[in-house]
C-alpha cells in the first residue's frame, strides 16, 4: 500500500469523533463503539503475532518495527478508547483528531522519516494544524497550545524502550488530552 493511502487509513479514523460532534452518535456510544473496536484489534493482534492469521493487509498496513509488535492500528484503538473513557469530549475529540488528522499530514509532509526527528518545518506545521483542532473545537488557547506541543513531541519523537517503539498512535491523544486537561485546570 502507497504512503498515501496508509495516511488516508489514518484519517479515516475522524468518522467516528466526527459522527459525534454533527449528533448522529452520542459520546456513550461512541466510547462503547471504541471498546468493541479495541476488543476486535486485541484479537487480530493475538491472532497476527502468534501467527494464526498472516492476512495480506497486514503486511501492507504494518510497519517492519510492527512485525512483532503489537502494530500501530491496535495502538490507535487502545489509545482512543482510553482517551474517550478517561476524558470529556471537550478535550477527548479534539485529543482523537490530533492523531487522525495531524500524524498522518506530518507523516505525509515528512516523507515518512520512520524512527528518527522530523525536520523542523514538519514539526511547526504538525503543531499548527494541532493548534487549528483544538481551537475550532474550542479549546482555550494556553490549553490548545499545550494539548498541541504535547501531541507535536509524541508525533516528532519515537522513544525505543529495550527494543520496543513507542509508537505515536498511544502518545498523541494520551499524551495530548493529558496536557490539556492539566493546564485548563490550572488556567
Amino acid at each position: 500500500m502507497s504512503e498515501l493511502g496508509r495516511r488516508l487509513v489514518h484519517a479515516s479514523g475522524t468518522l467516528l469523533p466526527g459522527a459525534f460532534l454533527a449528533g448522529v452518535l452520542s459520546w456513550p456510544a461512541v466510547q462503547w463503539l471504541l471498546v468493541v473496536g479495541s476488543a476486535g484489534a486485541a484479537v487480530l493482534e493475538v491472532l497476527r503475532l502468534s501467527g494464526y492469521v498472516s492476512w495480506r493487509i497486514f503486511d501492507r498496513l504494518t510497519r517492519e518495527y510492527e512485525q512483532d509488535n503489537v502494530a500501530g492500528y491496535a495502538l490507535y484503538m487502545f489509545s482512543w478508547t482510553a482517551t474517550a473513557w478517561l476524558f470529556d469530549p471537550p478535550i477527548a475529540v479534539p485529543a482523537m483528531l490530533m492523531l487522525a488528522l495531524a500524524d498522518p499530514a506530518s507523516g505525509l509532509l515528512s516523507r515518512d522519516a520512520g524512527l528518527e526527528m522530523k525536520e523542523g518545518w514538519v514539526l511547526l506545521a504538525t503543531f499548527g494544524i494541532c493548534m487549528a483542532i483544538a481551537t475550532l473545537l474550542d479549546v482555550p488557547v494556553v490549553p490548545a497550545i499545550a494539548g498541541a506541543l504535547v501531541a507535536t513531541l509524541a508525533d516528532g519523537t519515537t522513544p525505543v524502550i529495550r527494543g520496543y517503539v513507542i509508537d505515536d498512535n498511544a502518545t498523541i491523544p494520551l499524551g495530548a488530552a493529558v496536557a490539556m486537561w492539566a493546564v485548563w485546570l490550572v488556567v
